[in-house]
């Protein structure tokens, strides 16, 4: 069982490797940035905290109603693990140049909602990783909750605020090898992850 500083680590590794992999809203938060300047930019990197708080209570909400049933949260781990094995494969997949940006002049932090309700990721990930991650958190206290919540988007916003102040002092930090090389990096550690969850998915099913 993971202790509670663990689940504080867990959420800042995941926070950060969501908030600085190529996507729709880090798409919009550079474009913003490079348009309008950094406080837009901003705007946009602060719109999970809007967005993703109906998500969490609803996983909140559902997993308090299967607390005692392990063979689901097995299964949610499954797909979970899935999901960060591919989501690694596809970040150490990216190429230099291969970031576009394509957004229509709106209200930035209008605009950050918008893209963040739209992306299914913030649904794929509550629900098949953050999910299984609160589940066994409540079983430790609801402290190592709260932890990795605040864990998880502390460095999920503070991620893209800096990579906005960064793209603003320097507008080709975004397609250089050392921001690649942070993508890979956290490609690898995710499919690592993703290899962790199976082993959860395994114990939750009494497997191992």
């Amino acid at each position: 069982m993971l202790d509670i500083i663990e689940f504080l680590a867990l959420g800042s590794f995941l926070g950060l490797a969501a908030g600085t992999s190529p996507g729709p809203l880090l798409a919009v938060t550079i474009s913003e940035t490079l348009q309008y300047g950094k406080w837009e930019g901003i705007k946009v990197a602060v719109s999970p905290l809007i967005t993703d708080l109906p998500i969490v209570l609803s996983v909140l909400y559902v997993l308090s109603h299967l607390k005692s049933y392990d063979f689901i949260i097995g299964i949610i781990a499954f797909f979970g693990a899935s999901y960060l094995i591919y989501s690694g494969i596809e970040l150490l997949k990216i190429k230099k140049d291969s970031f576009e940006l394509n957004v229509e002049k709106q209200d930035a932090l209008k605009k950050g909602v918008i893209v963040n309700f739209g992306n299914p990721h913030p649904y794929v990930f509550w629900f098949s990783i953050g999910g299984p991650i609160i589940y066994k958190s409540l079983n430790t206290q609801v402290s190592a909750t709260i932890l990795f919540i605040l864990g998880f988007y502390i460095f999920l916003v503070g991620s893209k605020v800096a990579i906005t102040l960064i793209v603003e002092k320097s507008k080709s930090f975004i397609n250089s090898k050392h921001y690649f090389s942070i993508i890979r990096a956290l490609g690898i550690a995710q499919i690592i992850f993703g290899l962790t969850f199976i082993k959860m998915g395994l114990s939750s099913l009494n497997i191992i």
